[in-house]
């Protein structure tokens, strides 16, 4: 822990259970001081800052009312939940946050029993926390379960559902926070964030809500007139019904979600309310920092900063980031044929699709956290002639992975599928890491799956995507491309044929993606004569170039960053094995098992399929 002589409270706070012992004025302080840790271990260890400095009181007060661990919480977007680890037992090891080794940035079940389901990707809190409280239901337990859901993660096609299933069990008990701070990772767009400020910018509704919540705490029978009476006044005031009421979730809010003996009062008096409830509360994201509120989009993740200035380190890249060579690229594309559009999933900085957003807006669609719907809209609009670059990370693309098979592959349209962090994509952890698309496209009819090696092949598989006539993925990394030209580059049609980039007598080395340049490295320092070849497409593979290597080398390195299960390397032994070929075949990649977080560098050694460690399967195999 990073000692501090001011920390005088939250020194002394190892669990819920101590915090529940201090007093409201106490409790002040400590939410100053928590406040304060979460900034200076995040300005020296980067992480998620702005969603969790705005559940700093939210978390303290749910802690506080709640009898946790026996009482349940489920946090929607493990962004949300860095003051909820300090709280249980996890202060001193917070500065180990996100490092190998150290503690997850998101909640965990394995980490903690305070971590009742883990919530890497969005909108999951609600469907598992009503799942949570029908087990325990079933079971006679007395707890109560609350799901708190926020940054965007309502606009999710699941947290519907839950709502929607939750709400026809009025007998279960489930409150269900929304924080709203009107961000996810980037501003929220759609009807939804509109509904939302309609609801808390409604004067007489919240001056009528301020009055009620003053008098529920002092007379109870007041408190069960509301139970029965609220859906009237609510839509009275309102003037249109209540989207959660309508689900038959009661109401509450619009609370402050930094007042903090407000939070406590209110929560308290939930409690003894049954049922499916919804409390609204309204905080403000990267509260209790300046620069952090200022600028909600750039702190939400911002690096290494200083603490007192607020200046973010600044560092010199050799290279062109693969997002940034994708947002130029589509633009560049987009100048040239109108029927190109863009859509994206509330990630339009984070896969720099805000590039040609700033210059051609009405051609770009943030259709918020609905990875799902983002397929399926793309679907529609190619099958009325547009020519969609649906962008998505790899392992966030795992929830559309229906939409691709009905409605883009089954019916031929040319959706292009770009898949950025694609591999392993560090501190995120397992939640995040682009392990799985290959092996489970490869299996999909009429895909085609690009794998580009470097910047410039990145932006010639886009062009020949926008070109042809049918559905493509494009797959690559997070982070920097190799450094090589790209910009201005004259675009040139590439076919889906593998290239050789090494001679070689001894062993071929079949690299998939940016593995190309791990596998050419090792080449050159190997000592043995090493062919090194670019797959540049995993789907269609060329079978050509396979051939020629399966009738010539006697022993075969694949290399992929991605999943060897069902990866391309298994995909081009069965092709050696089906046609009679019979070289040694190893395949490098990521084994049968999920991958911690860490540094990129320490997880390909990990996984042995870093530069090192393929030069000493050269020398062995």
């Amino acid at each position: 822990m990073l000692k501090n002589h001011t920390y005088r409270h939250l020194n002394n706070v190892d669990s819920p259970a101590e915090l529940r012992r201090m007093s409201v004025s106490e409790l002040r302080e400590y939410v100053d001081e928590l406040r304060r840790y979460i900034i200076e271990c995040c300005a020296v260890n980067p992480g998620h800052l702005g969603s969790s400095l705005g559940t700093v009181e939210l978390a303290t007060a749910l802690h506080y009312v709640y009898n946790t661990p026996q009482d349940r919480i489920v946090w929607d977007v493990g962004h949300q939940a860095y003051a909820h680890k300090i709280i249980t037992g996890r202060r001193d090891a917070f500065i180990t946050n996100r490092k190998r080794g150290g503690i997850s940035g998101f909640p965990r079940m394995a980490e903690s029993e305070y971590d009742n389901f883990g919530a890497g990707h969005s909108s999951v809190s609600i469907s598992a926390a009503f799942g949570i409280a029908k087990a325990m239901e079933l079971q006679n337990e007395k707890s109560h379960v609350v799901a708190v859901i926020g940054d965007g993660a309502l606009t999710g096609g699941l947290a519907f559902e839950g709502l929607n299933n939750a709400g026809a069990s009025p007998q279960t008990d489930i409150l269900v926070i929304l924080n709203d701070n009107e961000m996810s990772i980037d501003k929220p767009s759609g009807a939804l964030d509109r509904y939302l400020l309609h609801i808390s910018t409604s004067k007489w509704y919240n001056h009528f809500k301020r009055s009620l919540w003053g008098i529920l705490a002092k007379v109870p029978p007041v408190l069960k007139l509301a139970r029965r009476t609220g859906n009237a006044v609510k839509h009275g005031i309102l003037r249109n019904s209540n989207l959660f009421e309508s689900l038959n979730f009661r109401y509450f809010g619009v609370v402050d979600g930094h007042n903090l003996e407000q939070l406590i009062d209110v929560l308290k008096s939930l409690k003894d309310i049954g049922g499916p409830k919804l409390l609204h509360i309204k905080t403000i994201k990267g509260k209790g920092y300046a620069p952090a509120e200022s600028d909600p989009s750039v702190w939400h993740a911002p690096g290494c900063f200083d603490l007192a200035t607020g200046k973010r380190a600044t560092t010199t890249y050799s290279a062109d980031r693969y997002q940034d060579v994708f947002g130029q690229t589509l633009l560049d594309l987009a100048r040239i044929d109108e029927r190109i559009v863009g859509i994206t999933p509330a990630m339009p900085s984070g896969c720099s699709m805000n590039i040609m957003m700033r210059e051609i807006p009405e051609r770009c669609f943030d259709v918020g956290i609905a990875e799902g719907h983002a397929v399926t809209f793309s679907a529609g609009l190619a099958a009325a002639g547009s020519r969609p670059f649906c962008n998505i990370y790899s392992s966030f693309m795992q929830r559309a992975y229906d939409n691709v098979i009905h409605d883009v592959a089954l019916q031929n349209l040319p959706v292009v599928m770009c898949l950025d962090r694609a591999g392993l994509v560090g501190e995120d952890g397992a939640t995040h890491h682009g392990a799985f698309d290959i092996a489970y496209f490869s299996c999909v009819p009429n895909l085609t799956i690009a794998a580009p090696r470097n910047e410039w092949q990145l932006r010639q598989m886009m062009y020949a995507a926008s070109k042809a006539n049918r559905p493509t993925v494009i797959r690559y990394p997070r982070g920097l491309g190799e450094g090589v030209e790209w910009r201005d580059t004259e675009f040139v049609e590439l076919d889906t044929r593998g290239e050789e980039l090494k001679a070689g007598n001894d062993i071929a080395i079949i690299a998939t993606g940016p593995m190309a340049n791990v596998a050419l490295r090792a080449a050159e320092q190997s000592t043995r004569s090493v062919a090194v070849y670019d797959l540049r497409y995993v789907k269609p593979l060329d079978e050509e170039l396979l051939n020629t290597i399966g009738s010539r080398f006697e022993k075969v390195i694949t290399i992929e960053d991605g999943a060897v299960r069902g990866g391309v390397g298994e995909a081009i032994a069965a092709h050696f094995s089906r046609h009679g070929y019979t070289p040694r075949v190893e395949n490098l990649g990521i084994g049968d098992t999920f991958i911690e977080h860490g540094k990129p560098a320490e997880l390909y050694a990990d996984c042995a399929y870093d530069e090192e460690a393929l030069l000493k399967t050269i020398e062995r195999i």
